[in-house]
């Protein structure tokens, strides 16, 4: 095993992610913080600036290198944030724009790097340059600034087309005129309270190139960027000729009308050159559903985006062939434009992997997203979460950290139809409950009204079983989910064979159907069991298995690594 990294945390977390060079992003493991739900320090039920600052060490302590913070902006909240009113500001209940820049310098000096996320598909209807668009009618600046048309039909009362709203219904609205009459109808692919904004528009693009100045000039070390593979519309805005649409399921075809469209990578063009004039450069992650491994690599190519989350691996089921395959694939891609993978398992907008993971798979890619959830049997979900979590941590590339997932936490199924909040309950028509379920707050101790999570009951209950995975709970067992992630991390610190890589860095072990194993230099190998029978280890010295009761047999469900030098 390698040298332990000497002197201080921080000096040892920046030298393992390589954060003192350009390119720390490239082996970086990021957490991601959910703020509403994360810890709340002011006692209002509701997470907050204030609780992340109180939470800073524990996320040192874990072993993480980055941070990413889920929308702080001024907000209705109609979708959790991602309806934003200003871009340069703070929304009063998680804080102000100064404790904003004090938890920048907080993370910092706890070695810790801060990602925003920037919305940059559309605004809040709330927004100023909405507002003004409303007021000042057809054919105005302002409302160019949008993709407002008119209707179709003799009296213009049919959408301009057939597009279909992420959150169901028609992507389209009608407006009221200044004067009262019914105007013109507006795009917003996900809510009506976010109209999409028209990026052919020189206004539109020097904005947010000014909001990316604004942060980046505060410390912020970078953006993930929501909806990276919208933006763009094509000419004429032609009907897709499908009932359905869903922002989690990549497109099916290359020249769809509003996402992936080409013109979008001279944007991230544009947003590149930017982050590059800063010292050092500022980086950014993008959320695309796209087609295909390919097609997400062509947003990763040298004068474009740094990183985007690999969303092929998290869909294949848990299966070593299937596995591999989507690895194999992703890295491929990923070196044909010199960029490295960004692996994830879970986030705030799909169902936590211990559930989908305790799942019967029938099928295809794994669902992300249920209209009507199955069985779940939590206890294999967890015992596959522990595995999964050694095979993305041995990967070369980064990793992101959903919040509660070193808990083992599990999509909360059950939560009373009055407290949901997702804009997908009520546009569905309650036929799909949304996303509710993956943000309930995180616990932190065993007991009291929010587990540890503030002084008051949070805005979403947590099941009471909560309370023995809780940090708490987990940090006095050293068996568990919490420690292992922190054991994990600590060795792909230490390990020389971890961390950034290329596909080039990893070689395929023929072990058997059931087992997906690799090994990397020097001297490393990981090993995981999908099957329902125990396998033999490999050659070489344990150093760590996802379950305890591992010795020269790979139960099932397991993974392990393992030294050979």
């Amino acid at each position: 095993m390698a040298t332990e990294t000497t002197g201080t945390p921080e000096q040892a977390r920046r030298t393992a992610a390589g954060s003192d060079s350009v390119s720390w992003w490239r082996g970086a493991v990021t957490y991601q913080l959910y703020i509403r739900s994360f810890a709340d320090g002011n006692g209002d039920g509701l997470g907050d600036l204030a609780g992340i600052r109180s939470r800073l060490g524990y996320l040192a302590g874990l072993g993480v290198d980055a941070i990413w913070v889920n929308p702080w902006y001024p907000s209705p909240q109609a979708d959790g944030g991602y309806d934003v009113a200003d871009y340069r500001d703070i929304y009063p209940p998680f804080g102000s724009l100064d404790d904003a820049v004090a938890l920048i310098e907080d993370a910092h000096r706890l070695g810790l790097r801060v990602l925003l996320d920037i919305v940059p598909n559309h605004t809040s209807d709330e927004h100023p340059w909405f507002v003004a668009a409303l007021a000042a009618g057809p054919g105005s600046p302002q409302r160019a600034r949008y993709l407002f048309r008119p209707g179709r039909g003799e009296d213009g009362s049919l959408p301009p087309n057939d597009w279909r709203a992420v959150f169901g219904g028609p992507a389209w609205d009608r407006v009221s005129e200044p004067d009262g009459s019914p105007g013109e109808w507006y795009l917003h692919l996900f809510d009506p309270k976010q109209p999409d904004l028209d990026w052919t528009n020189p206004q539109v693009r020097e904005e947010f190139c000014d909001i990316l100045r604004f942060w980046f000039d505060r410390g912020a070390d970078g953006f993930r960027i929501d909806v990276a593979h919208g933006l763009v519309k094509q000419d004429g805005l032609p009907d897709l000729g499908t009932d359905t649409e869903h922002v989690l399921t990549p497109p099916d075809r290359t020249d769809h009308p509003h996402w992936d469209r080409p013109e979008v990578h001279d944007i991230y063009r544009q947003w590149r050159a930017l982050a590059d004039s800063y010292h050092p450069p500022r980086v950014f992650v993008a959320e695309a559903w796209v087609a295909s491994p390919e097609r997400l690599a062509a947003y990763l190519r040298p004068d474009e985006l740094h990183t985007a989350f690999d969303f092929d691996f998290l869909r294949a089921p848990w299966s070593a062939p299937d596995l591999r395959r989507a690895a194999e694939a992703s890295l491929e891609a990923h070196e044909s434009v010199g960029a490295p993978v960004m692996w994830t398992l879970s986030n705030h907008d799909i169902t936590r992997h211990v559930s989908r993971l305790g799942r019967a798979h029938i099928g295809g890619p794994v669902e992300l997203f249920r209209k009507r959830s199955g069985p779940v049997d939590v206890e294999l979900g967890r015992r596959r979460a522990r595995a999964l979590l050694l095979l993305e941590l041995a990967l070369p590339g980064g990793v992101y950290l959903y919040q509660g997932e070193e808990l083992g936490l599990e999509e909360v199924q059950d939560l009373p139809e009055e407290l949901l909040q997702d804009p997908t309950w009520e546009r569905s028509g309650h036929t799909e409950r949304g996303r509710d379920g993956c943000r309930v707050p995180l616990p932190w101790t065993t007991s009291g009204p929010s587990l540890g999570f503030g002084a008051a009951a949070p805005w979403l209950p947590q099941p009471q079983a909560w309370s023995q995975l809780s940090v708490a709970a987990q940090e006095r067992d050293p068996s568990s989910m919490l420690n292992l992630y922190k054991q994990a991390l600590g060795l792909r610190r230490r390990l020389p064979a971890l961390g950034a890589g290329s596909g080039r860095d990893v070689t395929w072990l023929d072990l058997g159907d059931d087992v997906a194993g690799f090994s990397r230099e020097p001297g490393f190998v990981c090993v995981v069991n999908t099957g329902s029978t125990p396998v033999p280890l490999p050659r070489g010295r344990l150093v760590l298995a996802s379950n305890t009761a591992v010795r020269d047999q790979l139960p099932p469900d397991t993974a392990a690594w393992l030294t050979t030098s």
